[in-house]
């Protein structure tokens, strides 16, 4: 973690970035595999996500076909960690936290292959 913040503002960019992932996880999944398949990772993610998919659908609109739905509700969790939570903090550069959550993966991903 290199700034300088809060720990319960690495918590919620973590969580939302989780929440993000785990609804692209689902669309891409969705190519390869039916939603009500049994493979287990499959109804790991639709049963973790459709409770998130149900809340968002009094905005999603009707013309998103369903297998894409996860994605459109992805890009709202992107939007609140790009855009509101920086701005709530009080930044004045939008995108100020850059994606503490990605950046960590990256750090180790970078360091477990600069060991060899």
């Amino acid at each position: 973690m290199s700034a300088n913040f809060h720990p319960l503002i690495y918590f919620i960019d973590y969580l939302l970035g989780i929440i993000m992932w785990t609804l692209i996880g689902r669309v891409a999944m969705n190519i390869f595999q039916k939603e009500d398949s049994q493979f287990f990772f499959m109804r790991v993610f639709v049963k973790y996500t459709n409770p998130l998919i149900k809340l968002f659908k009094p905005i999603t609109p009707s013309f998103i076909i369903g297998p894409l739905v996860p994605l459109y509700v992805a890009w709202f969790f992107y939007m609140i960690r790009f855009y509101l939570m920086p701005w709530i903090l009080g930044y004045s550069v939008m995108g100020m936290l850059s994606f503490p959550l990605e950046s960590e993966i990256s750090r180790q991903i970078y360091q477990f292959f600069n060991s060899f």
